[in-house]
């Protein structure tokens, strides 16, 4: 590859999650197992809560576009990745790395932002019952996700613009299984101080907003769930919070580990096994959470079985 700017590079390298022959087919097949399992979950899931009518709530209208986000950083990230485990070449365009780089980003924000919706919606849904449906109006649960999506918008074009700007002119081989910020630093034969700068502070202000609105609305619960005097009370209140806190441990504390580390503590394998997780196992595991932990959920999804036998 020539030395120059970004400009004249065309295509980059991926590395994979192995560079051991024998292990390419057995991880294609796993990993088309996991995406399998994450696309009938998801979709399901989105399915369920649109057909059925006691789902019709604000909780389960985040928990839609929860399971719409985690088929979308599945789909971004997964099917490249299957293709890369058979095939000699494991090339990307310059281009397609950008798009991958950008929606990547742009998932994984509104997911973190999501989560942090739905606890100040279990936060109204606990301490102040008697206004949760006029604080949490269907046009306010809209106006909610749209800042939602506004925000990764505009936060995942200032990663990608900074990223992309550097010039990449002694190598092009990612040592990643898709295109993400930090292998591309490291790639990256430019000054890239200011991009660190820009990607630790913006991801900083996202995740570490997102886990302290979760963790102040959980204070709150938490503290109301104990003035609960009866028992069968304080246990139905824990209930329709735990399918939520796992996602939120699962997915914020694999992102704490991920980015809020400075680049010379970045080991390339440890972080594979990371990104792994959060990009494709957490899109699986969500939707198997919520709807194994969650009775309304698995009563509507007997219904909607029952339904389906008994038409056929």
């Amino acid at each position: 590859m020539e030395e120059g700017n970004h400009s004249e590079v065309t295509e980059f390298i991926l590395s994979g999650l192995t560079d051991r022959p024998e292990l390419q087919v057995p991880l294609f097949w796993v990993f088309l197992l996991i995406y399998g399992i994450t696309l009938v979950g998801n979709v399901g899931m989105i399915l369920l809560i649109t057909i059925d009518p006691r789902l019709h709530t604000p909780m389960y209208f985040f928990l839609s576009n929860l399971s719409f986000c985690d088929l979308c950083i599945s789909s971004i990230i997964s099917p490249k990745m299957l293709l890369n485990f058979l095939a000699e070449r494991k090339s990307i365009s310059y281009t397609a790395c950008t798009v991958q780089m950008h929606l990547s980003i742009l998932f994984a924000d509104v997911e973190c932002l999501l989560l942090a919706v739905m606890a100040y919606d279990r936060y109204v849904a606990i301490c102040n019952p008697l206004l949760y449906t006029v604080t949490m109006s269907r046009q306010l649960c809209k106006q909610l996700v749209a800042g939602v999506y506004a925000v990764g918008v505009v936060d995942s074009m200032i990663y990608t613009c900074c990223t992309f700007r550097l010039s990449f002119c002694s190598s092009n081989i990612i040592n990643h299984f898709f295109c993400d910020i930090l292998p591309l630093l490291v790639l990256s034969c430019s000054d890239t101080h200011i991009s660190e700068i820009v990607t630790f502070a913006f991801m900083s202000c996202i995740t570490v907003s997102s886990f302290v609105t979760v963790l102040l609305s959980y204070v709150y619960i938490i503290s109301n769930i104990f003035q609960i005097r009866s028992a069968e009370g304080r246990s139905k209140a824990f209930s329709t919070c735990t399918f939520h806190l796992t996602a939120v441990v699962l997915l914020f504390g694999t992102l704490l580990f991920m980015y809020l580390r400075p680049t010379s503590s970045y080991s390339m394998d440890r972080d594979k096994v990371a990104s792994v997780f959060y990009m494709v196992v957490i899109p699986m595991l969500n939707p198997l959470i919520y709807s194994l932990r969650n009775k309304e959920v698995k009563n509507a999804l007997r219904k909607a079985m029952n339904k389906l036998l008994t038409n056929s």
